[in-house]
């Protein structure tokens, strides 16, 4: 009888990251000899290469993009709404907060409405720059060639429907029922004429935040299409929508606002047109930004975990980025948090 000895199976990548106890994405960064692993992860996966006997395979690698260790924050809007709006930076400081752990470093993009500006960008994440991308602000044109971005992607937020692909992953916050639940705070604390600066309406925040207001007023018989203006979540359209809304209806007695920014804006209408808060007038913000504790008076405001949103996003891009993942559809509670505007 004839024995038949079959080929040793070679381990691989996978084998060695699991043997380590890490992610694939880890392993790679380790046998590529990339910065900010931390040496005891380091020690942990170059003894599991030696355990299993690893060998890097160079025709293999050749066919496969190499990892750059490094993630892109593409954030959709212009340069300086960048850096005024705290929201962003707020996002920023969750991302931060995950890659040392990742080994990761971070690319940031603003990418404005500019054809050109999308065209390069695009150009960049298809010449393989970085392994993954996070995606945030999104508005309701396509700010990037998605169908075609060869990289795992996670939104910031639940895009627009059949603007992102499947394979994708999105980490959101209950803007809708956040945004009921604030308006209907104010109706049972006897407001009676509840009107609302809502944010821009080609961004599903804004229209979820809008949806949860309406859905509140309507089922308190009160729904009136003259209390509902609109802002782009920045200070200064809060402060002319209220303007606006204070010609249509003066008998206002309460706004909730689709931001905290907005909503800064909005108490400095109130102030110059000589109401009160919150005898006259009752106001809530949305996102438990800092500055709403700052604010005469304090702000009451919708708190979105922005932070944990970042760092949610990161881990699960760093899971896609280690290796084949299910997308995941993420949303995060918000809180009321009740202070002396309302």
């Amino acid at each position: 009888m004839s024995v038949v000895e079959l080929p040793a199976v070679r381990p691989t990548l996978a084998d060695v990251a699991c043997a380590a106890g890490v992610s694939v994405a880890t392993a790679s960064r380790v046998l590529n000899g990339f910065p900010g692993v931390r040496p005891e992860t380091r020690t942990q996966v170059e003894s599991a290469m030696t355990t299993l006997g690893y060998a890097r395979q160079r025709a293999a690698r050749s066919a496969t993009p190499p990892c750059t260790g490094s993630i892109a924050l593409i954030v959709c809007e212009d340069v300086l709404r960048l850096f005024a709006d705290p929201y962003f930076a707020r996002v920023v400081s969750g991302v931060s907060k995950e890659l040392p752990n990742a080994g990761m470093q971070l690319v940031l993009l603003a990418v404005p409405s500019t054809e050109d500006h999308r065209t390069w960008v695009a150009r960049y994440l298809k010449g393989r720059h970085v392994d993954g991308a996070l995606v945030v602000s999104m508005h309701g044109r396509r700010p990037l060639d998605l169908d075609w971005l060869d990289i795992p992607l996670v939104f910031g937020g639940r895009p627009d429907n059949g603007e992102v692909p499947d394979r994708h992953s999105y980490v959101d916050v209950d803007n809708r029922g956040g945004a009921e639940g604030a308006t209907r705070y104010l109706i049972g604390a006897g407001r009676t004429k509840v009107a609302t600066v809502a944010g821009p309406q080609d961004m599903t925040v804004g229209a979820d935040r809008l949806r949860g207001y309406w859905q509140a007023v309507v089922e308190a018989g009160r729904p009136d299409r003259g209390m509902v203006v609109f802002g782009d979540f920045g200070q200064g359209s809060g402060e002319h929508a209220t303007a606006r809304l204070l010609d249509r209806r003066p008998d206002v007695d309460a706004i909730f606002t689709a931001s905290d920014l907005m909503a800064v804006g909005v108490l400095r209408a109130l102030r110059r047109a000589g109401r009160r808060v919150p005898d006259d007038v009752a106001v809530i913000g949305f996102d438990g930004l800092p500055l709403g504790q700052r604010t005469a008076p304090p702000l009451t405001t919708v708190r979105q975990p922005i932070e944990e949103m970042g760092a949610r996003m990161t881990r699960e891009l760093v899971s896609m980025i280690g290796g084949p993942a299910t997308p995941r559809r993420v949303v995060l509670d918000t809180e009321l948090v009740v202070r002396e505007s309302t």
